[in-house]
């Protein structure tokens, strides 16, 4: 078994989060601890109420919302009983025995699990300590459970069991085959917490790979006034279609001001890993016939996606770059202005051997006279022995002299002995 604990500010989201799935036939709430009736008889006020009204007891505490998810071996089929009396064994062994929560069996993966909603708050205001809970009594009485109930054993099921708890991986959404809201959700949950992007523009590069867009609307929108977001599903072409979801509807709830928070993150931690993406461009010009599409396949080769951007006449105007190795998000010219579209087109059409792909290679043209002349005894080109000269010779430094530093020392020790006389 492994566990998961959770804490955050909103009781009311957590608990919708689980109703919802319940409304979609993706689980099915099986029970409920320390609440006056069993959940059969509850409504969905009556569930949030009890948490709610509890929570205020303490006004200090911010993160009042407790959410555990209890995962199981893929070959761990057990009852709506049983899975009761583990969670009542697993909630008295780490200190919520006597709060309220409630029991949620999800099937929305490939292994069983179960999710309980509680608060942290007392019956008597005090506030429950959650420091190191998952290290210390959540370890601990996940270790005790698995002997007791005769469960999987989360060590021995470590290579098999955590690859089963992985998201969803993200796919190309197609609009019609699969629910849409799902569709987005496992790509965003994907892509925002792996990828460093600093701009809505380089985030849907990456998101654009995905037929997703994040979209603010026109400046004149009332989702654009009032700092709101929309994420669309788009076909081959970048075109919507379908109808948009807000960002607020979302569990994760990446809204503009969380994708905000992410840029000024991002800016400093992508910092240094532009230089691979120089390389490999660079590399793919040097010494070889080079068009657009060839060069698109060989960064591709890379793990590198170019995302192209083009005018409605279809004349390029924009290129980013977005590299699945260092999941970084860069656009051309934030690269230098000889990797901007422009500057890309430029160099797909110079002619072989004219093409240097460094500062290094500039050096090398400015330094180096080749001479014209072919020699006729091995048919090489000559090089220039005064342009390898001035190109092998070292930055000018200033002569030593010796007698001036000794002199000057010998000066100052004098006049400090003149001092102390």
């Amino acid at each position: 078994m492994v566990a998961v604990i959770k804490t955050g500010h909103s009781v009311r989201r957590i608990l919708n989060y689980n109703e919802n799935k319940v409304k979609t036939g993706e689980a099915h709430c099986i029970g409920e601890g320390n609440y006056p009736l069993p959940v059969e008889r509850m409504s969905l006020i009556m569930k949030l109420s009890r948490l709610l009204n509890q929570n205020t007891l303490n006004d200090n505490v911010k993160r009042g919302s407790v959410h555990i998810s209890l995962n199981f071996h893929p070959s761990e089929h057990y009852s709506a009983e049983k899975l009761l009396q583990i969670t009542d064994a697993y909630m008295e062994k780490i200190g919520f025995g006597q709060q309220p929560y409630l029991v949620y069996q999800h099937h929305d993966a490939g292994h069983p699990h179960i999710h309980l909603v509680s608060i942290k708050v007392r019956a008597d205001g005090s506030r429950i300590d959650m420091q190191n809970i998952g290290k210390n009594q959540s370890e601990k009485a996940r270790k005790e459970i698995e002997k007791d109930f005769g469960l999987v054993r989360a060590e021995d099921s470590k290579k098999e069991l955590i690859p089963s708890m992985k998201p969803v991986p993200a796919a190309k959404v197609q609009y019609g085959k699969t629910e849409s809201k799902k569709a987005i959700s496992n790509v965003l949950y994907a892509v925002l917490s792996s990828y460093k992007y600093t701009s809505l523009a380089e985030l849907n590069a990456v998101l654009q790979l995905y037929h997703i867009k994040a979209d603010r609307g026109s400046e004149n929108s009332r989702v654009f006034i009032s700092g709101g977001l929309l994420y669309r599903i788009v076909d081959q072409s970048g075109k919507p279609v379908g109808v948009p979801i807000k960002a607020s509807d979302f569990s994760m709830r990446p809204t503009l001001a969380f994708l905000e928070r992410k840029f000024a993150l991002n800016r400093g931690e992508k910092a240094f890993e532009k230089k691979r993406i120089r390389s490999i461009v660079d590399s793919a010009f040097f010494g070889k016939e080079m068009n657009l599409d060839k060069l698109i396949v060989l960064l591709e080769k890379e793990g590198i996606n170019t995302v192209l951007r083009k005018s409605d006449a279809g004349l390029l105007y924009g290129i980013t770059y977005v590299d699945h190795v260092t999941k970084c998000v860069f656009n051309g010219s934030a690269l230098g202005s000889s990797y901007s579209a422009k500057a890309v087109l430029e160099r797909c059409k110079t002619t072989v051997g004219k093409e240097v792909p460094s500062a290094l290679g500039t050096i090398l043209k400015s330094r180096i006279d080749f001479s014209e002349k072919q020699s006729c005894e091995n048919g090489v080109q000559e090089i220039n022995i005064k342009g390898l000269h001035e190109l092998m010779k070292p930055e000018w430094q200033p002569d030593y002299d010796g007698g001036k530093c000794k002199a000057r020392r010998k000066k100052k020790k004098r006049k400090g002995r003149s001092d102390l006389n």
